[in-house]
């Protein structure tokens, strides 16, 4: 049976040769590993990782320690991993000794400058927008795989519910739900929250507030299931929701709504976001949609838990068949508070599948 690693590398190689690419050259480390888990199945932990992948499919792999070497070795068969001290150097050396091969980087953004700068470096073509394509549109596998985790992020949104009591310090709650996937066998969840009132203008790591009754309860829950993210956004309310409460996030039900009605193969990002915006504009908040307020009104999602496209009114990206995405129009709200609310979805010819299963809907817990 092909494996996830199996199917992806194949892919890469066809687009490789379909644009003349002899060598590609990915970047990655352990805050951003989404283009090299792609091209390797390696995710770094420790310092920068480089491989160099051969249109043959010989791969090398160069990383900054022994331990990772060894990881590499063991979970990535197939692919030689070098421990050096300057991987920057030793790559540029793999490339010289490729001679006149046509070489590409990917992302542009993380090519190292001494890579950029070698002889290899400048003449390399930008292999960013070919592996873009392929982390955007997810095969079937992948589908499943993102299928998987949003299972696994509905199970830990029901025991964050469960976790949120009164009094209960917020890394706390954190506490419970990575002690829940890690027992699940999932080690990686990018998470943030929030909690109180109207004073409360967003999301942050953990802190040590005590929640109280009334509180706004938010969380961005991002676990991921064979490096495959998944991202659930909810807001709860400790207590019966007061009727400002309903109000607003009646705002925010609607907003998601409208960006999830445009929401198609060949639409862009900035449609979806612009639709989510309108909703706002129309009942006088439109001043939240903008960057004093909120970053993006969603988010790809795969490999990485914050992918291309961003849904941004002036990313004017079309979204193909098979992307994933998390359409959320988390902003502030005047009355009440910060407010998130969103599903991760995968984008079809003919709308979306809506991936996440907890309640649409502002939840509350008892008292």
């Amino acid at each position: 049976m092909t494996t996830l690693a199996e199917e992806r590398r194949a892919r890469l190689l066809a687009a490789m040769a379909e644009e003349g690419i002899e060598a590609l050259v990915v970047t990655g480390n352990a805050w951003q590993g989404d283009y090299l888990r792609y091209a390797t199945d390696f995710a770094a932990v420790e310092g920068d990782a480089i491989a160099v992948v051969a249109s043959g499919g010989e791969t090398r792999l160069f990383v900054e320690g022994p331990l990772e070497a060894d990881r590499a070795s063991v979970e990535c068969p197939g692919i030689a991993a070098t421990a050096c001290a300057d991987v920057v150097g030793e790559a540029a050396a793999h490339l010289k000794r490729l001679g006149n091969r046509r070489v590409a980087t990917a992302p542009g953004g993380l090519v190292p400058f001494g890579l950029a700068q070698s002889d290899a470096g400048r003449r390399a073509a930008d292999g960013t927008a070919l592996m873009d394509r392929l982390l955007m549109a997810k095969s079937p596998m992948e589908v499943a795989a993102l299928r998987r985790t949003a299972a696994l992020a509905d199970r830990g949104y029901k025991l964050f519910m469960e976790a949120c009591r009164v009094g209960r310090k917020e890394y706390e709650l954190v506490a419970d739900i990575e002690g829940f996937f890690r027992s699940e066998g999932c080690p990686e969840n990018f998470m943030i929250l929030g909690s109180g009132g109207v004073e409360v203008r967003g999301m942050h790591p953990p802190g040590e507030r005590r929640l109280k009754e009334g509180d706004l309860v938010t969380t961005e829950l991002t676990p991921a299931v064979e490096g495959y993210y998944v991202q659930l956004c909810r807001t709860l309310v400790l207590g019966e929701p007061s009727a400002a409460q309903r109000r607003a996030f009646d705002v925010y039900r609607e907003a998601a709504a409208a960006g999830e009605a445009v929401l198609r193969a060949g639409v862009t990002a900035a449609a979806v976001a612009r639709a989510e915006n309108d909703v706002f504009r129309r009942y006088g908040l439109g001043v939240y949609c903008t960057s004093e307020y909120t970053r993006v009104r969603g988010n790809g999602l795969g490999l990485f838990a914050d992918s291309k496209p961003h849904l941004l009114e002036d990313v004017e990206v079309p979204l193909p068949a098979g992307a994933a995405v998390i359409v959320h129009p988390n902003t502030y709200h005047p009355e009440v508070g910060y407010m998130v609310f969103g599903d991760s979805l995968v984008v079809t010819d003919g709308g979306f599948e809506r991936l996440t299963a907890t309640p649409r809907e502002l939840l509350s817990v008892p008292i």
